[in-house]
């Protein structure tokens, strides 16, 4: 499928908001030898996610789920992004003309790759408009 390598896999896992569950989740991974490259921890009231890029993902999704976790995997697109001001602004402004939500997103920086991961609602459009427009997409292979 074409722009299969600019969707990144993500890792969401569920994680009671009380002392220590993040602990237990954090050991899981360990027991299970997932490396996080990145992460974003989000709260509500009764719960948190604890969203992760990690090595093999395939694989970290059902090493997670076979210890118990209740885990999902969503995909992001990612845009390279300089440190200056209005860096986002491009990439924003494509997908919203494009009528493409972001649901949410987060910073990423790791062996020459700044980038903003972004949750949206079509990530095959929102490939295919960023392309188009020329703003330089992170793949899957640089995570």
């Amino acid at each position: 499928m074409a722009g299969e390598e600019e969707i990144i896999t993500q890792l969401s896992i569920f994680v009671n908001n009380e002392p220590g569950r993040l602990a237990g989740v954090a050991r899981t991974l360990k027991d299970a030898g997932v490396n996080m490259k990145a992460c974003n921890l989000a709260e509500s009231t009764e719960f948190g996610i604890l969203r992760a890029l990690v090595d093999d993902p395939e694989g970290a999704f059902e090493k997670i789920r076979a210890k118990g976790l209740i885990v999902k995997k969503t995909g992001l697109v990612g845009v390279r992004v300089e440190d200056s001001p209005g860096a986002l602004f491009g990439a924003a402004d494509v997908l919203g003309r494009a009528g493409i939500n972001i649901e949410y997103g987060y910073a990423y920086s790791r062996g020459g790759v700044e980038a903003f991961l972004m949750r949206v609602d079509d990530p095959g459009k929102a490939v295919k408009a960023l392309g188009g427009a020329g703003i330089p997409l992170v793949k899957s292979s640089e995570i």
